[in-house]
C-alpha cells in the first residue's frame, strides 16, 4: 500500500535516531550541506535541509505564484469588475 523507505541508507534516520543527534545533525546539514530524510514507521515523514534549499524552495514557489497571477490577470474574464457587494455576499457564505 505505502512505499517504505529503508531506514539504514546513508542519509535517512529514524525519529527517535534523529532526536538523539538532533545537535549534530544539525551541524551537518549546515556546514556539510546534507540532507536528512527522517522516517518513521518505515516512511519519510520529513527532512533536515541547507537553509539554501529552502530559499531556492521559496524562490521558485513565488515565481509559480506570479506566473500564475501575470496568467489571470490576462484572462479576458478577469477584466470584467466585480461589485463589493456580491463579493462580500459570497464571502459570508
Amino acid at each position: 500500500m505505502y512505499r517504505t523507505a529503508d531506514e539504514h541508507r546513508p542519509g535517512r534516520l529514524s525519529v527517535s535516531e534523529a532526536r538523539q543527534d538532533f545537535a549534530e545533525l544539525i551541524n551537518r546539514v549546515a556546514y556539510g550541506r546534507e540532507r536528512i530524510r527522517v522516517i518513521r514507521r518505515g516512511r519519510e515523514i520529513a527532512a533536515i535541509v541547507p537553509i539554501e534549499d529552502v530559499e531556492l524552495i521559496e524562490r521558485l514557489e513565488d515565481q509559480l505564484d506570479l506566473a500564475a497571477a501575470r496568467a489571470a490577470l490576462a484572462d479576458p474574464e478577469n477584466a470584467i469588475p466585480i461589485p463589493w457587494e456580491q463579493v462580500e455576499a459570497e464571502l459570508d457564505r
